[in-house]
């Protein structure tokens, strides 16, 4: 069957499937559908705000995102990585395709990091053994076996290829494989390597990414690791959406932006003018505390409140509350007793402006954020940004 193919933010497509076809992509979460009212068999398809590419069932899907490839790697890494990220780490061609890209990077990184043989390592085992190996370990002895001398609950340091970075790697170019449009030289590649890798345990489906820590010796690894930790979380989608087996590698366009907003903007805001960023803040709409409020950002200083910000990747018009965005970050200054608050939204979505709501004198900043500029531009705009948000706060309108 053709891929169904769409624009992240374009019209959607018309196909005939099945209804069966039909019921795996509306529930998959990947794009919408639903049966046409004017055609028997025919299905209405559109984007939900993920780009990349998936397979739903039999049915490839490949969705293109606005933003140019470079840039959505950057900020992808960034906000995964902050400023370890190095933009060098995916080399992006002109008019490059993502997934291409991306598995391209992925085992030329691994290449490169793995040039020098497989980095070994210490893990720390823990097992049942009838000898006693490093040390025992007493409370799991008498929990498990009630005082019998054998088996033996032991945990040592054993020096091995299995460690956390390995089985990233492995991990990620075994995802990678499964995603559609991956390129042949990729796959060829990818393949090649994971004979390199057949020591290695990969992560098992549902497996949380293990963590690792940069050092010196592991140095060769970081800017693979950093790539796999991306393939890693743009591929766990099969993971997320319900009984609809999906493979794919899919980014989710809202999430990211505000993800960067919020990391870039804690670098800016607390190097510049101390404090601490919270992100997803708890907080309560109402004194019974039955409407929880959880707003992106809200920048404290001496442990009280004094910035909140949002960050949209486009406007959300409801048709009957077009202006949601307003009224959602009113309530946010109304519950933390701020005088302002600021909306950021993906340039090009939205317009800058200020509004000062009637009666209560709150003021909304709106921001615009152009992610066409190339990353020292576009952090240096979230400086600028930061500095507009401390004066806000530092000398609040009258």
């Amino acid at each position: 069957m053709k891929p169904v193919e769409l624009d992240e933010l374009g019209p959607g497509v018309e196909r005939l499937l099945t209804p069966e076809q039909g019921r795996s992509l509306a529930g998959s979460g990947v794009v919408t559908a639903a049966p046409s009212l004017y055609s028997q068999g025919v299905w209405q398809i559109g984007p939900t705000g993920k780009v990349g590419a998936a397979r739903v069932g039999g049915i490839e899907v490949h969705i293109k995102p606005k933003v140019p490839i470079a840039r959505l790697l950057f900020l992808v890494g960034y906000a995964l990585h902050a400023a370890a990220w190095r933009p060098e780490t995916v080399p992006v061609a002109e008019a490059a395709d993502l997934i291409p890209v991306v598995a391209q990077a992925l085992w030329r990184q691994t290449e490169r990091a793995i040039g020098q043989g497989l980095l070994p390592g210490y893990i720390l085992v823990e097992e049942s053994s009838q000898v006693l190996r490093g040390r025992l370990r007493e409370s799991e002895q008498l929990r498990r076996h009630h005082g019998l001398p054998l088996p033996l609950e032991i945990q040592y340091d054993e020096f091995t290829i299995d460690i956390p970075e390995n089985r990233i790697l492995r991990t990620a170019c075994e995802r990678m494989l499964a995603v559609p449009f991956v390129d042949a030289e990729s796959q060829r590649m990818l393949r090649r390597l994971l004979r390199d890798f057949s020591d290695v345990t990969p992560l098992h489906h549902g497996e949380q990414i293990p963590g690792w820590q940069a050092t010196r010796l592991n140095a060769r690894y970081h800017a693979a690791l950093r790539l796999a930790e991306l393939v890693l979380r743009a591929t766990s989608v099969e993971h997320d959406l319900g009984t609809v087996a999906v493979n794919g590698f899919l980014l989710d366009m809202p999430r990211l932006f505000e993800d960067f907003v919020t990391v870039a903007l804690r670098e800016a805001l607390v190097s510049a003018y101390g404090g601490r960023v919270d992100d997803q803040d708890r907080n309560h709409f109402d004194e019974a505390g039955d409407v929880g409020l959880r707003p992106d950002i809200v920048w404290k200083v001496r442990g009280s409140a004094v910035a909140v910000i949002d960050a949209k990747y486009k406007a959300e018009k409801p048709a009957r509350y077009p202006n949601a965005d307003l009224y959602q970050l009113l309530a946010y200054c109304t519950v933390l007793g701020l005088r302002s608050g600021h909306l950021v939204y993906a340039k090009g979505n939205e317009k800058p402006v200020r509004h000062v709501v009637r009666r209560s004198g709150i003021e909304i900043f709106c921001h615009a954020v152009d992610l066409d500029q190339p990353p020292d531009g576009l952090l240096t705009r979230v400086g600028e940004l930061a500095e507009r948000i401390a004066k806000t706060w530092l000398q609040p309108s009258t």
